[in-house]
């Protein structure tokens, strides 16, 4: 069990920091860190997914961010940017505005609203059938390019 905790973060780890160097600007990384991000850089830009725990070693965490490292590709395709905040001590702006206890998932739209909270990791795929019935998404599938 422990070599797996250890290779869940190891690849999380190692996505994040391959994100964060391959990218020009807050709003086109996948993964940031609650500490260094504002919401109001993504608004309209980005659909922001914040994953809270009180430890990274939260099971519940690591469960969740092996779903979203496995499907990142996925999200990033729907202009989602995930932002993790493992460290209650730190009382970063995010945790003081979405207030959660212990771990969450907190999905906000384009537009700045919150449209999902769970207090349990989520597959992906709800997470994508969750983000297409938004209305910002709604929009743009119908906005898209080639379908006349």
């Amino acid at each position: 069990m422990k070599t797996l905790l250890s290779l869940v973060l190891a690849v999380f780890i190692a996505s994040s920091a391959t994100a964060q160097d391959s990218d020009t600007g807050p709003a086109s990384a996948a993964i940031l860190s609650a500490d260094t991000v504002n919401l109001n850089d993504f608004l309209w830009l980005k659909r922001p997914l914040v994953i809270f725990a009180d430890t990274p070693a939260d099971p519940r965490y690591i469960e969740q961010m092996g779903y979203i490292t496995e499907r990142l590709d996925v999200l990033t395709a729907l202009d989602v940017v995930v932002i993790t905040d493992t460290d209650p001590a730190a009382r970063s702006s995010l945790r003081k505005t979405l207030r959660p206890r212990g771990f969450g998932l907190v999905l906000i739209g384009k537009d700045g609203v919150i449209y999902l909270r769970k207090p349990a990791p989520w597959h992906v795929r709800e997470i994508i059938r969750t983000i297409d019935k938004l209305p910002m998404r709604q929009q743009e599938l119908r906005e898209r390019p080639g379908d006349s």
